[in-house]
């Protein structure tokens, strides 16, 4: 039976914590260790995880805010070193069966995949689709896009099989994937870590992703991020949504480095002040203007290593 690390990060998640660990406590498998990488929480999170008495959970208290990617590898490592074959990367702000792990390892199995990743279904309607496979889209800059992206769920992507990208919501990752493409990319405090590692899993043609829709998961969308900031009846997109995203688009483009990238990082500088001009959900004051600018500048300016 595989030793399973199963690595989640924490950054006041208190909301969420308990039924998460309500889930992940009581699988069927269990020969796992669970690392919580706590980026700094202020609320009760820390309290919550230490007056759980399980010889599974390792806590890592971060002195400060680490990001996403960084604090992934924290827990990738320690479980290598503690002897994990595979590592399950997974959120926090999620519900699911007791069978998620032993489910996920039969069908890895079964399809002789390097990673797998399952169907992810709206917490607060579960009848709707959030992910269930997805594929880059060159001509939206190789964003990953999710199939049945808010759809109602009739049965039409139920079918078991290869995809090129999945979210570190819920990812199974065999450890020779991290031994062969190397580890996430700390460059990127937050978004665009787990598209760029799925990219070069993909490019490398060395593993293969499998998506797996027979899970019942759940996703608590938006839950523990700040993606919107309310103003009156609106809602705007948050100044650290826009900086992350349009600076790290930018920093993933130029590691791509194809031809079509570059051109397409003359076209992103265009649409994003288009975008600021039209799109309702981006304030319209001049501050707003130079953030996404400023920005996008930011993203040229991120140094990186060709094996990354």
């Amino acid at each position: 039976m595989d030793k399973i690390g199963v690595i989640t990060i924490t950054f006041n998640s208190e909301p969420v914590l308990n039924s998460f660990l309500h889930c992940i406590l009581n699988q069927t498998y269990t020969n796992f260790i669970l690392y919580i990488i706590d980026n700094k929480s202020t609320d009760h999170t820390i309290k919550i995880i230490e007056e759980i008495k399980d010889s599974r959970i390792k806590l890592i208290k971060n002195e400060r805010n680490e990001g996403v990617a960084k604090a992934n590898n924290q827990g990738i490592k320690n479980a290598i070193a503690d002897g994990c074959s595979q590592l399950l990367i997974i959120n926090n702000d999620v519900e699911f069966e007791p069978q998620l792990i032993n489910k996920l390892i039969k069908a890895q199995a079964k399809n002789k995949s390097s990673m797998i990743a399952p169907k992810i279904m709206y917490s607060d309607n579960p009848k709707y689709i959030w992910y269930a496979g997805a594929f880059f889209s060159k001509i939206n800059g190789y964003l990953p896009l999710h199939r049945g992206f808010r759809e109602l769920d009739v049965g039409k992507f139920n079918k078991v099989e290869e995809v090129q990208y999945a979210p570190t919501c819920c990812l199974l990752i065999k450890k020779e994937v991290f031994d062969d493409i190397g580890f996430m990319d700390e460059k990127y405090f937050v978004y665009f870590d787990d598209t760029d590692f799925c990219y070069r899993v993909y490019k490398s043609t060395q593993h293969n992703l499998v998506y797996y829709p027979n899970i019942e998961f759940y996703h608590k969308v938006g839950a523990l991020t700040n993606k919107n900031i309310g103003e009156s009846n609106a809602k705007y997109k948050s100044d650290f949504f826009l900086q992350q995203n349009i600076k790290n688009h930018i920093y993933f483009l130029r590691k791509t480095g194809s031809l079509f990238c570059y051109v397409f990082i003359i076209w992103l500088f265009l649409r994003n002040n288009i975008k600021f001009v039209f799109n309702p959900n981006i304030r319209k004051n001049f501050k707003t203007w130079v953030l996404i600018n400023k920005s996008y500048l930011q993203g040229f300016l991120i140094k990186y290593e060709i094996n990354q």
